[in-house]
């Protein structure tokens, strides 16, 4: 059983972490916005939403069932944050469902990933073959699709179209190469550096805090 003071520490951790993954997420953002400007195709609009969910069918790229509005989610091919990278422009945007946004998170969030070079492509790739048995990703895929040789032609599937359909942005194509190489290592400082500031102002308010003179004294 976890003791109360360990708990208070691993509580402390996680919000700290929160909030530099926050800072991450806003700097790809403003990047994004950036980078986008003047591109053709403008992401946070009615028309690369219907673009995307024609695209797809109306059914979400991952598991191909059908989307609504309560099943779906704005979803990011590569996941925003420090490890992919990934930003909020046309070509890394999907409407998925909540299930696999969901599921996804488990290999987005691995700093290195064993089964393909991207978050995305490694969460199609779980098809049984490559992991363990106790693989969550992969027994989610069993969860979608019984047999394992549909799974496998459907998991297939479902990347190639995927990369079919971010091929036809050729902005995003142009900026991707040198996005991938320099920005992993940009935001992993950017997180560190987020989480050392937090520790330095929680340890010097603290401090005053601590020196301060007690009124009822």
């Amino acid at each position: 059983m976890t003791d109360p003071i360990s708990k208070l520490r691993s509580a402390t951790r996680r919000a700290k972490s929160d909030v530099a993954n926050k800072l991450v997420s806003m700097c790809l953002h403003e990047l994004s916005r950036r980078i986008s400007q003047n591109w053709p195709v403008k992401v946070d609009g009615e028309e690369y939403e219907k673009l995307v969910r024609e695209r797809f069918g109306g059914r979400c790229p991952y598991c191909s069932c059908d989307l609504t509005d309560a099943n779906s989610v704005i979803e990011h091919l590569d996941g925003m944050n420090r490890y992919r990278a990934g930003l909020h422009v046309p070509g890394n945007v999907l409407v998925a469902c909540k299930r696999c946004n969901g599921e996804k998170r488990r290999d987005d969030s691995l700093k290195v990933l064993s089964l393909a070079a991207s978050g995305w492509e490694s969460f199609l790739s779980h098809n049984g073959t490559y992991c363990s048995a106790a693989c969550r990703t992969c027994r989610y895929w069993e969860s979608v699709w019984k047999d394992g040789a549909e799974r496998e032609l459907r998991l297939r599937e479902n990347m190639l179209r995927i990369r079919s359909f971010r091929s036809a942005f050729v902005e995003f194509d142009q900026v991707l190469p040198s996005l991938m190489e320099t920005q992993p290592e940009i935001l992993t400082k950017l997180y560190s550096d987020c989480q050392t500031f937090a520790e330095t102002e929680i340890k010097s308010i603290l401090e005053r805090v601590g020196h301060a003179p007690n009124p009822q004294a």
